[in-house]
């Protein structure tokens, strides 16, 4: 059983410091068990670290060079083959269609992004019972489906 599903903004606060490294530290000490993620959540996470180097190249200012990128990318390669993160599957088919319906009731009024919604829908389907987020309006979407968001 999954007890605690994670979104992106989590990964990044346990994977680089930043603001709320800390309460993402805090929480995942006290976990049981692996972090587990998905296939999708793991892409968005890469995709993010990615997309940071991007917007360093194009403005110093902003995102993280590519060696910080580096250093999280293996970390979470090493986390992952050592059992701190674990992938895990599902059915893709039905976490389409639960996020369909959950974005009809609540994107119009909520303005949920879709990887946001396919994520909530994803904790939904494997069963977990809290949903970590940093995220203010995912936070939302989740505790409309009942996942508790101890964050």
């Amino acid at each position: 059983m999954i007890h605690d599903y994670p979104d992106t903004s989590f990964l990044c606060a346990l994977f680089r410091n930043q603001d709320n490294s800390g309460t993402a530290l805090a929480y995942r000490s006290a976990m049981k068990g692996p972090v587990f993620a998905t296939s999708l959540l793991e892409f968005e996470f890469i995709q993010s670290i990615r997309l940071q180097v991007f917007l360093n190249g194009n403005d110093r200012t902003k995102g993280y060079p590519q060696g910080e990128a580096n250093r999280m990318i293996e970390r979470w390669e090493k986390n992952l083959a050592e059992g701190d993160v674990k992938l895990v599957s599902c059915d893709t088919e039905a976490v389409h269609q639960f996020a369909k319906s959950l974005s009809l009731r609540h994107t119009a009024s909520g303005g949920h992004r879709t990887l946001d919604v396919l994520h909530v829908a994803t904790a939904v389907h494997l069963g977990a019972k809290n949903f970590l987020t940093f995220d203010a309006r995912q936070r939302k979407l989740a505790k409309s489906v009942g996942l508790k968001t101890p964050l």
